[in-house]
This record gives C-alpha cells, structure tokens and sequence, in this order.
C-alpha cells in the first residue's frame, strides 16, 4: 500500500458566501486560448535517462519556441521519472513545488546478501526525521541537516538487491540514504538505479508526457491546426498548485489581487480548512483560475469568521491585470 505526503491531507470546503462569475471576463483553466494556455502552462514530463535536467528545461523551450521555461527539483543525469516543468508566467510558482514532498522508486545494492529480517529492521529505523549531510556532488552546503522520511516500503528483495519505495521531504538524498542503510546494516550499499514516481501534485499515474509526445503535440498543432495532443502534453498551471490550500475570491476582488494588493475579509468567497497563520496558500477566481500565490494572515477559523481585516497578503501574482474589471480606487 502506498503511503502519504504531508500535501495528502483531506481539507473541507467552508463556504463564507454565495458568488457569481461573469463569463465575459476570465476562462476556465481548461478553456483559455492555446496562447495564454502555453504561457500559463506546466508539463509533468518523463525525464530520460543521460541528460542534465538543465538540458531537457531547454529542449522543452526549443520545442515550444517559448521565451521562459524553469524546472522544479533537479534530478541527476542517471535518474529517471518527474520532472515538474513550468512555462512562461507559470514559472513565477516554481518555488511552491521545490519545498513539495517527492516519491522514488530505488534499487539499493547491499555489499552482502543478508537476512530479509534484519534488512527490513534496518529500512525501518530510517522511517521519520533523519540526519543527512548532502553528498559531495551536491550543489548546496555539506552540512548536517534533519529530513523526514514519511514512508519507507520494501517492495523486494532479490539477493543482495533491494527494491523499495520512498517518500520523503524535498532535499532528502535517496543515495545518501542507500549509503546510510548500508552503514546501518554493516555491509554497505549503494543506489543502483533511482526513478521519481512523484514531486508534489505530479503524479506518475496521471499526465505523464515525453519530450517525443511534446513534439508531436507541438507539431501536429503547427501543421493542421489540432490543439488536442498538446493541450494533453501541457496542463494549466493549476495543476501545480493542487498541494496547497485553497481560497477562492469573488470577481470584485480579483484586479487588485493582480496589482499585488493583500485581499481583504468581504473578497473572500470559500477556502479551505486547516490553513494556518504564515501558511501559503493560492488565491482562485470562481472559474477556478489561479490569480496568485499569497501567505495567510490568519488561520481558517478566523477568515471564515471575521467581517473585515487583511486574511492573506499577496507574493506571487500569475493572471495578468486587466484580466477582470477593475472595481477598486488607490485613493484611501
């Protein structure tokens, strides 16, 4: 059985009021114009084998012929599986998924072949909060540092191999952990193979797409004008912000929220529970945009609560001004 990231947890829906949306202003996300559609768009890409994950980014921008592209949680050369890609306006979010948990699947080589027993003893001990000093290929500062393992499964062991299945906090060092186990067991070992099954909301089950699927979108597009393949290829950036909280605001609200301004009380149309003061979150239109990226001022109850004040300060904005009406004034 599969476990669970900390983004996992169930929230409810809390409803503040009722609001409506005028369809003449904004787009459902799965319903924006293929260009606004590809500057507002991420791609949960398989990336192979051989490249730098710096060299797909730049293929992925070659392919597209789009001006901006970044990639979220780098893997190794060797390394296989998600790697999350953001284009043009989405890549402002890129820093939401980098603090996202990951899942691997990795084959582990133990310098032995030991008892089932004691190799299921010693994977266990390195379930939850472990120390870790990144390895000496890493590209940040070789100290000691705690990461949470959240779940740490053997799926089988073939001799002295030993497949298993990761979750972990963002910056946890599957090798370093192969290295670590093998110290536990008193054998050594080291990671074999490595593949990402998951960084935050991307999923491997879900939209996973080729740099050759991209392609053929891209140009089964030019050509006879077919928008499908490459609309399954790139998804809306809301996709990437599914591991966060949810707020949703009225129409009224939205321009100003564009202008970077903090979102007040009566904006507010739902959210979700269990945010906590500080805590980031994503402020949505009623047709279920992205408007931006903010950092809540208060907790849920308080927000769902309360007839004025600030409930969330804006850091990153995605929908371009202009988008809704302007109903607001700068003079006080």
């Amino acid at each position: 059985m599969k476990g669970n990231l900390p983004s996992d947890r169930v929230r409810e829906t809390l409803i503040r009021r009722e609001g409506r949306t005028d369809p003449q202003h904004g787009y459902h996300p799965e319903r924006r114009p293929i260009d606004l559609h590809l500057r507002l768009g991420c791609i949960n890409l398989d990336k192979p084998s051989g490249p730098t994950s710096h060299e797909v980014a730049a293929w992925v921008k070659r392919i597209l012929e789009v001006e901006n592209v970044g990639h979220s949680g780098t893997l190794d050369p060797k390394v296989t599986g998600i790697l999350p890609i953001m284009i043009g306006d989405s890549t402002r979010v890129v820093e939401t998924l980098l603090s996202a948990g990951k899942e691997y699947i990795c084959l582990m080589r133990l310098h032995a072949t030991l008892p089932r027993k004691r190799i299921l003893e010693a994977c266990g001990e390195f379930q939850g909060e472990i120390f870790q000093r990144p390895p000496l290929k890493s590209s940040v500062k070789r100290e000691l540092r705690l990461r949470e393992v959240y779940y740490l499964e053997v799926m089988e062991i073939d001799g002295p191999r030993v497949l298993m299945r990761v979750g972990c906090e963002a910056g946890t060092y599957i090798r370093k952990l192969c290295h670590d186990i093998g110290l536990a067991l008193g054998c050594g070992a080291h990671m074999e193979e490595l593949r990402r099954t998951r960084s935050g909301p991307f999923r491997e089950d879900e939209t996973l797409v080729t740099l050759q699927d991209l392609k053929d979108g891209k140009e089964i597009w030019r050509e006879t004008g077919d928008e499908t393949l490459l609309r399954r290829a790139v998804l809306p950036v809301e996709v990437a912000l599914r591991h966060m909280p949810k707020l949703v605001v009225g129409d009224g609200a939205v321009d100003a929220i564009c202008h970077g301004a903090p979102l007040a009380a009566p904006g507010v149309i739902s959210l979700e529970s269990g945010i906590e003061a500080g805590e980031k979150l994503v402020i949505y239109t009623l047709k279920g945009e992205a408007v931006a990226v903010a950092g809540a001022a208060m907790r849920s109850e308080e927000m769902i609560s309360t007839s004025s004040g600030i409930v969330a300060r804006t850091s990153r904005v995605l929908m371009a001004p202009g988008t809704y009406p302007r109903l607001w004034s700068k003079k006080p």
